[in-house]
């Protein structure tokens, strides 16, 4: 278990290095105060997942260091039971001069662990990081995505109760990603706890019980990961909205409402509902109303499953499709695609805003905007999420061989 209670940290920041020694030799201050946390307080239970999403310079690192003991709180306390180890930043507590093997000893005693304990983990801590002769190499010699993959190695097999992951696991390929998830997941279900930090909103998404939101150093939101990740979107259109109004925001949308959404209807070509079967065609009505000149307003779209992942999305400017208001202008945009997901019910949010993105100039946001079911397969079956029409072809064709019996030839 880990427990947070209004805990505050403050840096002192100073216009020029030698600034610290006037500070000391004249005794007048000349560094001015970055709270980079406030008041910050939370939960984690045994066996628990939480992810932590905001900004840069949110105080994400800040938090996750002295949850890992490399800062001390100014104020307020952490209660931890148990070991904590983690991946913060890369290379952390790495000799580079040293090869993987000998950094295994080093970095295994920093995390807790007997010489016993290493010695006995040793190996399946180098078969887990996949690294082979490359372990007797200077770390020096590592990429990241190398370092990353013994950091990773070395701290799963330190046996911890409580286990923090920042964005270092970004940086491997997608195979050892891959295989981190499983193994989080594993650690997850004996009942281990992991604070879980990324950009990556569908990783939150899927492995977090609960996710916390920060901002200005302060927790904005701490709940279900799909609400706190339509949060985290919100902050990044930089709307001002009062947090404490959820319920409007929920049924409204968020953003300057230069342009904003007055109607939205999704049906089937085929079934004219909103149940429609993977083979129709879904047609997306969207009224878009404008209270100002505006020369640039694009209509983004994102699909999303029960689980809250995001299964796909675009908008007008990567279509190309210029749209350019007048004030008092209304208009309907129709979006029509062939209808390629599997069976199940989706979400579509929607977004109004200028460029390529929402977060240079959000008009308006609307997280869930409209649901849809998907029953039913129309034409030719397929597994997973969505269809990608593939199509089969045989570049060789059978020739029989002097003993009768058949095999395939290249025919090219």
């Amino acid at each position: 278990m880990l427990e947070v209670e209004n805990v505050c940290k403050e840096f002192k920041l100073y216009s020029r290095p030698w600034h610290r020694l006037k500070e000391i030799v004249l005794r007048r201050s000349f560094h001015r105060t970055h709270r980079a946390l406030d008041n910050v307080t939370f939960r984690v239970s045994s066996g628990e997942t939480l992810g932590i999403l905001g900004r840069n310079g949110a105080g994400k690192s800040t938090l996750l260091k002295m949850l890992n003991g490399v800062l001390l709180p100014d104020a307020g306390q952490i209660k931890i039971t148990g070991r904590v180890t983690g991946l913060l930043e890369l290379g952390t507590g790495f000799d580079p001069n040293l090869s993987g093997l000998q950094n295994i000893v080093g970095n295994g005693l920093l995390l807790g662990m007997t010489r016993q304990q290493i010695e006995e983990r040793r190996d399946a801590i180098v078969e887990f990081s996949e690294l082979g002769p490359f372990i007797h190499e200077p770390i020096r010699t590592y990429s990241s995505g190398m370092n990353m993959r013994l950091a990773f190695s070395i701290a799963i097999h330190a046996d911890p109760d409580t286990f923090l992951i920042d964005e270092a696991l970004s940086v491997g390929d997608g195979h050892f990603q891959q295989k981190c998830m499983r193994r989080i997941k594993e650690f997850r279900a004996k009942g281990g706890s992991i604070i879980f930090v990324s950009h990556d909103l569908n990783a939150v998404k899927m492995i977090c019980d609960r996710a916390i939101v920060l901002s200005g150093g302060q927790v904005v939101a701490d709940g279900h990961p799909e609400d706190a990740v339509n949060i985290y979107n919100q902050l990044l259109g930089a709307d001002d909205e009062d947090y404490s109004e959820r319920k409007h925001i929920e049924q409204h949308g968020y953003g300057s409402r230069l342009a904003y959404m007055d109607g939205v209807t999704f049906v089937g070509e085929n079934s004219r509902s909103t149940v429609l079967a993977s083979g129709d065609v879904g047609l997306l009505d969207v009224v878009v109303a404008a209270d100002h000149d505006l020369a640039d307003v694009s209509l983004g779209l994102m699909i999303r499953d029960r689980f809250g992942q995001d299964i796909f999305g675009t908008n007008s400017h990567y279509l190309n499709v210029p749209i350019a208001m007048k004030a008092g202008e209304r208009r309907t945009l129709r979006y029509r695609f062939p209808m390629r997901l599997a069976p199940g019910k989706y979400t579509i949010t929607l977004a109004l805003h200028d460029g390529a993105d929402h977060t240079t100039n959000c008009y308006h946001w609307h997280d869930n905007a409209i649901g849809f079911e998907v029953a039913g397969i129309t034409g030719t079956f397929f597994g997973g999420i969505c269809d990608l029409a593939p199509t089969l072809e045989q570049l060789s064709a059978p020739t029989e061989t002097i003993d009768g019996t058949v095999s395939n030839a290249d025919t090219q």
